[in-house]
């Protein structure tokens, strides 16, 4: 079981806050969504949970299991159990996807443990039959010159992998067309289990329609501001953001 518990977390970029006393709580089997206006925070809010050096925690705890992760340095952010899908994911030539992941898998075994090739190269064409990638992207150099699909199947290839306890998508659907966000969907969808929480943090319903939430959190100005089902995303889209900030204001 894992659950993401943030609390009163404040975050400063550049000394300009950003977030201020934001609190979160995303119980282990549940898909929780944020949304909000640009500026809002989300963004700001994955980073900072990741462990991003640019974003300065003021104050605040952000827990999984009861262990509080915040301050701990992003390699150990991750071998806790966090995955950030990222909205701009980075290239990194020269290095392939294989050999990416199999790197990160390893740095995660105990000494105690020997790592398998073949057993390693089973489940990686297995997750990529999955996600409709073809076998021989393996051999490609990480991001490099890949299309934004091709991207965010990358993120959800290593997410798959990875096995994280509670996963982050940070605008997964951004720049995707329908097709690309059904197969990246899919592949959410598939590690949806009772054991594992999700964040995703968007834009647009239309990614709801395929990852559906538990919750739907509104963002603005750093908090969250309403929440509810399903329901209020679309709400959003019909009526946009206007109508949450003349709330805020009466």
């Amino acid at each position: 079981m894992s659950t993401l518990t943030v609390q009163n977390l404040s975050v400063n970029i550049e000394e300009k806050p950003i977030l201020e006393n934001f609190s979160l709580e995303v119980p282990s089997g549940e898909v929780h969504a944020i949304m909000g206006p640009n500026g809002s925070g989300k963004s700001t809010l994955s980073k900072a949970l990741a462990g991003h050096p640019s974003y300065e925690v003021k104050s605040g705890t952000a827990k999984l299991d009861g262990n509080n992760f915040l301050g701990m340095e992003p390699d150990e952010i991750s071998r806790a159990g966090l995955f950030l899908a990222f909205q701009y994911p980075i290239e990194v030539p020269g290095v392939t996807i294989a050999n990416f992941i199999r790197a990160a898998i390893q740095s995660r075994m105990e000494e105690s443990k020997s790592f398998k090739a073949v057993d390693y190269y089973k489940e990686l064409y297995q997750k990529m039959d999955e996600l409709g990638m073809d076998r021989k992207f393996t051999s490609r150099s990480l991001n490099d010159g890949f299309s934004g699909g091709e991207k965010k199947r990358c993120e959800i290839l290593q997410m798959a992998m990875l096995d994280p306890k509670f996963c982050i998508l940070d605008e997964t659907d951004s720049g995707l067309d329908i097709d690309a966000l059904r197969v990246v969907s899919n592949g959410v969808n598939a590690m949806k289990d009772e054991n594992r929480g999700f964040l995703v943090i968007t834009h647009y319903q239309r990614l709801l329609d395929y990852i559906v939430p538990d919750k739907v959190h509104v963002m603005w100005e750093g908090k969250i501001v309403r929440s509810g089902d399903k329901e209020l995303a679309k709400e959003l889209e019909s009526k946009g953001y206007d109508w949450i900030k003349q709330e805020i204001a009466a």
